[in-house]
């Protein structure tokens, strides 16, 4: 081997250009000054060394070859997090996360190694496509507040429209990357092997099979993974690579083994007659008895009344509440405070359904909950860990919110937290709702806070203020309302000038103010809601509220322990849906059944809702209302059994029962799946 150094031309031309590129770089964003210095002249030390390897020493080109293109990975997964992620979350991503990001980094490498035959095209296109694709990732974020994901492939069209009005700021991470990747470009550069034909096949073979291997692995390693897709979550929790491949695996949703439009045309002749819509709205509204076992193998919660008569055929105002994080404890264990936590809940009974719901979430993706309420749609025939706001909401999905609005009703939607939170505000348009208000238009008053979070007070006082302004405005609208809380979100253990905890948990086992903070806060939600009941039922017009909670609080273990004696790990099967079950209500201003329900699920509570006001249930609602008598309660992880007497995991469905969740299952496919035979029976969407 010989070394030597030239000055030409060419080097000082291409250092001028570099230098110049790194430069304004520097004053765009103020990266450290070192780099300004110590980055261009590596940069021209690199474009002037020569080395000219003799035939003999030819192995050490092939070393060097292997040294390069196995470190590409690693350094181009670096770079992707560092770019997309500010240094506290970037720490946040485990060590092992990384290796996994990096292997999946080196399949890009091998996929164009096996295509190319030759290291240095592959090294400098696999290394271009990962800076790509970081960049795009961070842009996207910054204008909308949500990780690229498989699913915004469908909508790049509008995505890059959209990106069009915004400024495209770079920042230093990202300066230093491009540095970097240009210095080890230009070393690469200058690396070449002259290849015969059959040594290329040989390399194509061995990438091929290598990444083959490869993704084996992966796919085993990564098996019981979930998607992250809160904000950046998903980067620093798995890696940006490595989450938006287990995001490919959500996107792809197969159709239900022995899927048949037969079986959905069969389902529209037994639900869609005129006259067998009749019968049903004549069988809706409050239910048979005072008190509703859900999980009882004789009794039906719904469609045996008469609709409520009191109505006159006037429709409701209906305000549908989903709290943040609302749970009641006492349904886990034995829970002993200083003060009750829910006195005005606990006596609400007249004119209500109450009871409790499984939701199919725990401690975080609220939209899920959302989703299932407004859809009457289940997690359960869905990838574990996806969010559907987030990846397979559809054009004209059909929802509560279609449905009122054909039957004449304002739609609003009010969230006092950003617009951008699960996508909501791409996602609430295509729902059909008339108006939003989030906490950027300056509809709340963000004064009113606890902890960081606008109060549900505040939010039940617009929820009035809104219902005077229709009232005063268009009377003969009727108004439907849909809200989503925020002040008993998560994060219990910071401490606040401007909250106190009134409620203590008393126990001998340990002090635990994580949970003294959270059931403070639902303290203050009992009080909201004795304000807000109390307001509505001064008032002559009728008036529906349907309020659940959304998900249990994330606290500490030992908490859980201390009311079940096993925490959160090694329960039952029916111990662990008490940590999904979140308490329920429909209360109306006008008469209706007083009822107890022992459970049900999200998805149930819209179909309960209409049948309380009297509204005629389409019919995908009056399929999910016979559905209810074979299978009351279902969330994600398992349904409750009436033959069993017991909660099943879906692969132990039998006879019946089996037969009933299969044809749930086959509907939930064809309104969010099939684009060319979706139902317009079951699915109608907006009437024109």
């Amino acid at each position: 081997m010989k070394f030597g150094f030239q000055c030409n031309r060419k080097v000082l031309i291409l250092t001028g250009v570099y230098f110049a590129a790194a430069l304004v770089m520097f004053l765009l964003t103020h990266y450290p000054p070192a780099y300004l210095f110590l980055c261009p002249l590596g940069y021209f030390v690199i474009n002037g060394i020569t080395l000219n390897v003799r035939p003999r020493w030819k192995w050490v080109t092939w070393m060097w070859t292997a040294l390069y293109f196995g470190a590409g990975p690693v350094f181009s997964t670096l770079c992707i997090q560092h770019i997309i992620l500010e240094p506290e979350l970037y720490r946040k991503t485990k060590e092992n996360i990384l290796k996994l990001n990096m292997l999946c980094v080196l399949c890009i490498y091998l996929l164009l190694l096996a295509v190319i035959a030759e290291a240095r095209f592959a090294w400098w296109i696999a290394h271009v496509f990962c800076l790509f694709i970081a960049f795009v990732d961070y842009f996207v974020y910054e204008f909308r507040e949500n990780e690229v994901s498989f699913a915004d492939i469908s909508s790049v069209g509008t995505g890059l429209s959209v990106m069009k009005s915004y400024r495209l700021q770079l920042h230093d991470r990202g300066a230093i990357a491009l540095l970097l990747s240009a210095l080890l470009m230009a070393v690469i550069r200058r690396s070449r092997i002259e290849t015969k034909r059959l040594v290329r096949w040989i390399i194509r073979a061995a990438a091929a099979v290598a990444l083959i291997a490869m993704v084996m692995y992966l796919r085993g390693r990564t098996a019981r993974m979930v998607t992250q897709t809160w904000e950046k979550k998903g980067t620093y929790k798995n890696g940006f690579v490595l989450n938006f491949v287990l995001g490919v695996g959500d996107g792809i949703v197969k159709a239900p083994e022995g899927y048949d439009l037969s079986e959905i045309e069969a389902l529209e002749a037994e639900y869609g007659n005129a006259a067998d819509a009749a019968d049903a709205a004549d069988q809706t509204g409050a239910v048979a008895s005072n008190t509703v076992t859900g999980v009882s193998s004789d009794t039906s919660l719904l469609m045996k009344t008469k609709a409520p008569t009191v109505l006159n055929g006037r429709k409701p105002v209906i305000i549908t509440i989903m709290d943040e994080s609302f749970a009641d404890f006492r349904n886990v264990g034995n829970l002993t405070t200083n003060i009750e936590v829910l006195p005005f809940l606990d006596t609400l009974t007249e004119n209500t359904m109450r009871g409790l719901a499984l939701a199919s979430v725990y401690g975080a993706k609220t939209p899920n909950s959302e989703w299932e309420y407004l859809t009457g749609n289940s997690m359960a025939f869905l990838p574990e860990g996806s969010v559907v706001y987030e990846q397979y909401i559809t054009k004209t999905p059909t929802s509560l919110v279609s449905t009122l609005k054909n039957e004449g009703y304002t739609a609003v939607a009010m969230h006092p937290y950003q617009n951008t939170g699960w996508k909501r505000n791409t996602v609430y348009p295509k729902l059909g709702f008339d108006e939003m208000y989030f906490l950027e238009d300056g509809y709340f008053d963000e004064t009113k806070i606890l902890r960081k979070y606008i109060t549900d007070q505040e939010l039940f006082d617009k929820i009035i203020e809104r219902y005077e302004q229709q009232q005063t405005q268009d009377p003969d609208t009727p108004l439907f309302i849909m809200s989503i809380t925020m002040q008993n979100h998560g994060g219990y253990k910071e401490k606040y000038d401007n909250f106190t905890n009134d409620v203590i948990y008393q126990t001998p086992s340990g002090f635990y103010e994580d949970a003294n903070q959270y059931l403070s806060l639902t303290h203050e939600t009992d009080k909201a809601l004795e304000n807000l009941i109390g307001y509505f039922e001064a008032q002559d017009v009728p008036v529906e509220i349907i309020f659940f909670g959304d998900h249990l609080p994330s606290l500490q273990s030992a908490f859980f322990r201390s009311l079940n004696g096993k925490g959160i790990s090694g329960l039952t099967l029916t111990q662990l849906q008490q940590l999904f079950s979140v308490p329920f209500f429909i209360w109306t201003n006008y008469d209706t059944e007083e009822t107890s329900v022992e459970l049900t699920s999200i998805n149930y509570l819209s179909t309960l809702a209409l049948s309380r006001a009297g509204i005629e249930l389409p019919p995908y609602n009056r399929f999910l209302a016979d559905l209810m008598t074979h299978i009351p309660a279902m969330n994600a992880r398992a349904f409750y059994s009436v033959s069993s007497g017991k909660f099943l995991h879906y692969d132990k469905a039998a006879g019946e029962e089996k037969e009933w969740i299969d044809r749930y299952d086959e509907l939930q496919y064809n309104e969010m799946f099939d684009k060319s035979g979706k139902s317009s029976v079951f699915f109608p969407y907006l009437k024109e």
